[in-house]
């Protein structure tokens, strides 16, 4: 087993965020110092968290450096954030989702990380306006690619093998326990795709109009076409102009719905559903933890389904 870095039994390890949902299995508490023999990983938002658990178990500690409720793209880490970086054993996260992080990894964390975009085959970034742009132009400019890869279950399952892997380089007492977890996540989200390939296959409308462009490999693997409101980061707002032509287009397409999300503003979409005279529901980008005690990645991927049915006029 990996050596568990003293910073992480002190008062760093106060990092540690209380309320994730069911299967983060070994998330410590704010406070708590990481539990002896377990191997201390740090996640960059919910997704990756979550699957850490999953994979790990009670073999690790799982630390996220997103505080749940908050929107993962705005993040910067606090100098304690970036030594929990540093002295945690693995790191995991999703190349050019958070600058912050990346920057932290590639300075602290680069030989014992693993980075799920890298692993799966990318999207191209999705087309911005000029406006949003201006607006973030720089954090846009850090991927070449769209990031959002763990909207994909099948791409998320290959991620999930490939964590098995390397926990099990990392901590070679526990290797046939990461494994196995490992396989078990993988066909857990090889049956979701196949739930999400069955309920999307003849739908009446492919449109999905949403506020942010997080869905794109969501609507790639399922035959659906994403039409966004706001470019990769939900912050960006359209030009009064670009809002004028999304209503067109989306009379033209004749979708039914725009789709709000759960951790970002629902101003700038609701006002487009009003312009088209449709209506809104909620498709949740799985940035974050369910609210309340219960639900995790799958059940947000499942909800999801059973909201695009209806709006895509699905049997």
């Amino acid at each position: 087993m990996p050596p568990l870095r003293a910073a992480l039994r002190t008062a760093s390890a106060a990092l540690a965020l209380a309320g994730f949902a069911a299967g983060l299995t070994a998330c410590a508490d704010a406070g708590a110092d990481v539990p002896p023999g377990r191997t201390a990983v740090v996640a960059s938002f919910y997704p990756m968290a979550w699957l850490a658990g999953k994979v790990g178990g009670g073999d690790v500690s799982v630390r996220t450096l997103t505080r749940p409720g908050t929107e993962p793209h705005d993040l910067e880490l606090t100098a304690r954030q970036v030594a929990n970086v540093q002295d945690a054993d693995y790191a995991v996260y999703v190349k050019g989702v958070q600058p912050a992080v990346d920057d932290a990894v590639r300075k602290h964390a680069k030989g014992r990380s693993l980075d799920a975009a890298s692993l799966v085959p990318k999207l191209p970034p999705p087309g911005e306006t000029d406006d949003e742009e201006a607006h973030d132009g720089v954090r846009h400019r850090e991927a070449s690619y769209d990031p959002h890869v763990w909207l994909d279950p099948s791409r998320m399952a290959t991620v999930a093998a490939a964590l098995g892997e390397r926990l099990a380089a990392a901590d070679p007492a526990h290797a046939a326990g990461y494994r196995e977890r490992a396989r078990a996540t993988a066909q857990a989200l090889t049956g979701l795709d196949r739930e999400f390939r069955d309920g999307l296959r003849s739908c009446a409308r492919r449109e999905i109009v949403t506020a942010h462009a997080a869905f794109g490999y969501l609507a790639d693997r399922y035959r659906l076409r994403q039409i966004p409101v706001a470019g990769v980061d939900p912050a960006g707002e359209p030009s009064p102009k670009r809002l004028a032509g999304l209503a067109r287009l989306v009379s033209s397409t004749g979708a039914t719905t725009v789709f709000t999300e759960t951790l970002a503003s629902t101003r700038v979409a609701a006002s487009l559903a009003r312009e088209a005279g449709v209506r809104t529901a909620v498709l949740d980008p799985a940035e974050g933890a369910p609210e309340g005690t219960s639900g995790d990645y799958m059940t947000i991927m499942r909800e999801n389904l059973r909201t695009l049915r209806p709006a895509l006029e699905c049997p």
